[in-house]
Parts: C-alpha cells; structure tokens; sequence
C-alpha cells in the first residue's frame, strides 16, 4: 500500500496472524501484510481450552475491539481503531466473582486487579483482544491483549507482545474491523 493509498483510505489489514515458534511455544511470529515480527505468548504457549489463570494465548480468532494509550507518555497512534487514553483509575477485571468479570472498569489506586497505568511499559500501548466477550463466560480467560514487549520477549500472562515500533509501523495500517488470528 502506498502512503497516498494509506491517506486516502486505500486497502488496509483486515487480518494478522500468530504463529508459535517451534522452538519456544512462549514466543511467535506476528504477521501483518507481508512482513513478519517476533512476538511474546503466553508462558503457557498456545492453547485450545483457555482458563482463567492458566498463561495460555488463546487458539482463536480475535477481533480488535479498541485501543488503549498512555497520553501522558506518547501521543495517540495512528490508527482507525476505537481509542481511549488510559487514565489512573483504569482496570480490567479478572475477578471471576465480579459480575464486571473480564470488563474495563473504574478502581480506586491501590485495588488489586489487572492496572491498565503500569509503573512499566508494557502498557503504554495495548489493543484489547475480543476474548470471552460476546458472551462473558466466567472463568474462561480476561484481559487479553496485545501490547509492549519485555526485552528479550519473556512470557505474557497469555497476551501477544511485540516490540513498540510494531505497533508504529502496523496499527496506521489496519482496518476498523481488523482480526488477529492465533494458530
């Protein structure tokens, strides 16, 4: 795609895929058009039969539902999905009691759940992963996303990470309805 194509609204990604490596199940291979990235999985590797807690990437087609930045840290990425600034009191709920269970919600500092405003990096950028959402199944997994990488890309908690100049080069590229494929 050329960049006038790009401004114009030209053909964008539809579709992105994940491989696993075959030679660590905890990393992969992220490809968007015709290049290919390393990327982080689940220290569980890819699997079939997600839970709650297990540290597996889901087998799955997900689509991209929006995505989340730190403003305070960057400027908002290019990008035709849904965004929203991610704010102090950001969280995703994996508690599997909490009829909020794998939702965005509001929590006051200090409240244990999965914090989107990390001390790290690894969330300054993150796409959420439709997973279990549609319907919500308790137990069946929360909070994954697609987000920073660890150096040396460490295991995830059961997201897919990348380095920072991924989301630089393929989010301007993907379409508003956009699915990211685990194999």
């Amino acid at each position: 795609m050329s960049r006038a194509e790009d401004r114009a609204g030209g053909r964008r990604l539809t579709r992105i895929t994940v491989v696993r490596s075959v030679r660590d199940r905890r990393k992969g291979f992220l490809k968007a058009g015709g290049a290919v990235f390393p990327c982080a999985l689940g220290r569980s590797g890819v699997i079939v039969d997600k839970r709650e807690g297990d540290g597996g990437t889901p087998r799955a087609e997900l689509p991209l539902r929006r995505l989340f930045f730190r403003g305070d840290r960057l400027a908002r990425p290019a990008s035709l999905l849904p965004a929203r600034r991610i704010g102090p009191r950001d969280a995703w709920c994996d508690d599997t009691s909490d009829r909020r269970y794998n939702r965005l919600i509001d929590r006051p500092l200090g409240e244990a759940e999965e914090r989107l405003a990390r001390a790290d990096h690894l969330y300054d950028v993150i796409v959420e992963l439709g997973w279990n959402d549609a319907p919500v199944r308790r137990g069946r997994g929360s909070a994954i996303f697609w987000h920073l990488a660890r150096p040396g890309f460490t295991p995830t908690a059961g997201c897919v990470a990348v380095e920072g100049h991924v989301f630089a080069k393929v989010l301007p590229r993907l379409a508003r309805a956009c699915t990211l494929v685990v194999r």
